[in-house]
C-alpha cells in the first residue's frame, strides 16, 4: 500500500482536516502508511494524540508532503503542489475548471490530480461524493448564520407578553444545500418558501413542509444541474420572486451552475424592498452571487438588510464536516488502491482524475489550460 500524507490546511478560515483518526485507523489496518502533519486536525477537534493512537505517524510538513498520495480539503496554493514529489498524487477540492495557476503547476510538476468536486454524481460514486457531503452541511450552517445575525427568532412563540410570529424564510436553489437549508429552517420553526428553476424539485420542497414558489421553470441538464436561462425568463423570475423577497426575514440562496457564473436571482432593487434587520446569506457569492450586491466573504448593508457572502460554510462545523469528508476520501483511497485498470479507464476516476502524470485529461481542464486550441 502507498503512503498517504495529510498536511495542515493553509487557506484562511479553513478548520477542516482531510482525514480524521477513525478513518486513519481503518486505512492503517488495511496496510496504508499515514503521515499526518502535527496540528493538522486541531481546529476540527482531533489532537495529534488521537492520530498516533489510530496508527498514523505524526510528523512535520515536509514528511507529509513527501507522501505518494497527499490529501487536502481546500485548494492548495500552487507553490505547495510544486513541492510534491513528481509522480505523486494530490487529491481534494482543486477547482479544476477555473484555477488555472493550480492546474498548470500540477501539470508542470508531473503530478496526478484527483478533484473531488469532479466525482460523478452516480450511484457507484455516491459514497465518494464529497461535494454533496460538504454542501449539505453548508446549507445547515447558512441557516444558523442567518439565525445568529437576525434580530428575530425563527419559531412562533405564544407568551404572556404577546405572540411572536414565525420568521419568514425564502430559500432559492433546491439542491443538496437548499434542501438542508429548508429542513433546518423548518426545524427551527420558520415558515419557509423555496424556489428552483427545476420543476421536479417542487415535490421535494413540499415534502419538507415548505411551499414551492410559482416562478418560471426549465429542465435540468444531463447531469441534473440547473441551466442558464434567457434574459426574458430571468426577468419573469425576478417579477415572481420580488414579493417573496420583500416579505422575507431571511433569504438563503444556493443556486449554482457548475463551471459558470451563478444565476442572478435577487437584484439590488429587490433587496431595497426588504425591511431593516432582514438577513441574506448568499452561498453563491464566490461564483458571482445569486444576490447582486453580495461580495465573497464580506457583509454588505443595503438599506438595513445585511447580506453575507460566505464561501466556506462547511468550515463553520469542522468536526462533522471533516468526518464526512474523511469517509468520502476513505472510499476513494480504497478504490484507488484496488484499481487495476488505468485511471482514465475507471468509471469514476476518468472524471475525477483531471490530470494524470502531468497530462491534463479532463476536457474542461484542458480547455482552461488552452490545450485544445488550434
Amino acid at each position: 500500500m502507498p503512503t498517504v500524507g495529510v498536511p495542515a490546511e493553509v487557506a484562511e478560515g479553513e478548520r477542516r482536516v482531510a482525514l480524521v483518526p477513525a478513518t486513519v485507523a481503518k486505512l492503517t489496518s488495511s496496510g496504508w502508511n499515514v503521515n499526518v502533519e502535527s496540528g493538522a486536525g486541531t481546529a476540527a477537534g482531533f489532537p495529534d494524540a488521537q492520530y498516533s493512537t489510530a496508527g498514523a505517524t505524526v510528523t512535520d510538513r515536509a514528511a507529509a508532503l513527501a507522501s505518494e498520495v497527499v490529501v487536502g480539503v481546500s485548494p492548495p496554493p500552487a507553490d505547495l503542489v510544486r513541492s510534491l514529489q513528481p509522480g505523486s498524487t494530490v487529491a481534494g477540492f482543486l477547482e479544476p475548471y477555473v484555477n488555472e495557476e493550480l492546474m498548470r503547476a500540477t501539470c508542470e510538476s508531473g503530478l496526478t490530480a484527483i478533484a473531488v468536486e469532479a466525482i460523478p454524481r452516480t450511484t457507484l460514486a455516491q459514497s465518494m461524493d464529497a461535494l454533496s457531503s460538504q454542501t449539505n452541511l453548508a446549507g445547515y450552517a447558512a441557516v444558523l448564520l442567518a439565525a445568529h445575525d437576525a434580530p428575530k427568532v425563527f419559531p412562533m412563540m405564544v407568551t404572556a407578553a404577546g405572540t411572536i410570529a414565525p420568521a419568514r424564510v425564502l430559500i432559492l436553489g433546491v439542491g443538496v444545500a437548499g434542501l438542508q437549508a429548508i429542513a433546518t429552517a423548518r426545524r427551527l420553526g420558520a415558515v419557509v418558501h423555496a424556489y428552483d428553476i427545476r420543476p421536479e424539485t417542487a415535490e421535494q420542497v413540499e415534502s419538507l413542509g415548505a411551499k414551492f414558489v410559482a416562478a418560471p421553470t426549465a429542465d435540468a441538464d444531463a447531469g441534473g444541474y440547473a441551466v442558464e436561462v434567457e434574459e426574458d425568463i430571468q426577468a419573469r423570475q425576478h417579477a415572481a420572486l420580488a414579493p417573496y423577497v420583500a416579505q422575507a426575514d431571511i433569504i438563503v440562496t444556493t443556486a449554482q451552475i457548475p463551471g459558470r457564473p451563478a444565476p442572478l436571482l435577487v437584484t439590488t432593487e429587490m433587496v431595497s424592498t426588504m425591511h431593516a434587520g432582514s438577513v441574506i446569506v448568499d452561498m453563491a457569492a464566490g461564483t458571482g452571487g445569486n444576490v447582486e450586491p453580495s461580495r465573497p466573504d464580506e457583509v454588505i448593508d443595503v438599506g438595513g438588510a445585511r447580506i453575507h457572502g460566505p464561501t466556506n460554510l462547511a468550515a463553520h462545523v469542522p468536526g462533522d464536516a471533516s468526518r464526512m469528508y474523511s469517509r468520502n476520501l476513505e472510499t476513494m483511497l480504497e478504490r484507488l488502491a484496488s484499481l487495476e485498470d488505468a485511471l482514465t479507464e475507471d468509471a469514476i476516476f476518468s472524471e475525477a482524475a483531471v490530470i494524470v502524470e502531468g497530462k491534463a485529461q479532463h476536457p474542461r481542464t484542458r480547455a482552461l489550460l488552452g490545450l485544445d486550441e488550434t
